[in-house]
């Protein structure tokens, strides 16, 4: 198998997966790029769980060479995490405190907008439960990719699928709308919104953040224009030019 040392089981689970549902090729080397998955002669599925803009420049060769491209991406809306010990003794499992929600998906599209409404462009997202393996340390220690500011006492060793939850598909600009309230696509802005995720435990975290980032993709894809300043709050609404075709 070409490039698959570092994939975790996370990853290789759902790359088996669309491998399957789409009767595709797993690794294929083709025009310059290895390709997660080619099903048939031009449909590349790519699985990326973390930092989409890094396919940018891929994605963007590949459409230029007229492929259809699926790109699945993972949110763990449920997350556990299982401690072993270095000689592969179970020490705990227990429920991770952090919450991802739908919405933390515009966190990654910041990078990689202009691809979005590509005609031969789709983009599935996973909302999944997922366990992360650490193995603990006797020591602080540095993660294996040298990215920590702070040392921690274990290791990241694996991450795998224990469910897929729900699939999200977008394709279309009324998919990405979708994802804003409709007692707000007339008028809202980024406080309005962000009390509308704070209403809703799934998705009350990161309320803030989400509001604002949802807002900025969502402008520069021209999906939402900007009206006015009101109490130094600048509103929104959906796009009047009713161009939403897909490019």
């Amino acid at each position: 198998m070409i490039n698959t040392y570092n994939e975790s089981s996370l990853h290789r689970t759902i790359k088996s997966y669309y491998a399957s549902l789409y009767e595709g090729a797993v690794e294929v080397e083709k025009d310059g790029h290895i390709l997660d998955i080619l099903a048939g002669d031009n449909h590349v599925i790519e699985i990326q769980n973390l930092n989409l803009s890094k396919l940018t420049g891929k994605i963007s060769h590949l459409l230029e060479n007229h492929y259809k491209v699926t790109l699945v991406h993972t949110i763990p809306v449920e997350r556990y995490i299982e401690n072993y010990n270095k000689e592969g003794d179970l020490i705990s499992r227990k429920k991770s405190p952090k919450k991802l929600s739908i919405y933390d998906l515009f966190r990654e599209l910041t990078g990689i907008y202009p691809l979005l409404l590509n005609k031969n462009f789709e983009l599935h997202v996973l909302e999944i439960k997922m366990t992360e393996i650490r193995i603990k340390e006797g020591e602080l220690v540095q993660s294996q990719n040298n990215r920590r500011r702070f040392r921690k006492d274990y290791i990241k060793s694996n991450k795998k699928l224990d469910k897929i939850i729900k699939t999200h598909i977008f394709k279309t600009a009324e998919n990405y709308l979708s994802l804003i309230p409709d007692n707000l696509k007339n008028s809202f802005c980024a406080k309005e919104l962000k009390i509308h995720l704070e209403t809703n435990k799934l998705t009350k975290a990161n309320a803030d953040r989400n509001a604002h980032l949802l807002i900025w993709v969502l402008l520069r894809m021209e999906l939402i224009e900007y009206t006015e300043t009101k109490n130094r709050s600048r509103y929104y609404r959906i796009s009047s030019s009713n161009n939403f075709s897909s490019k």
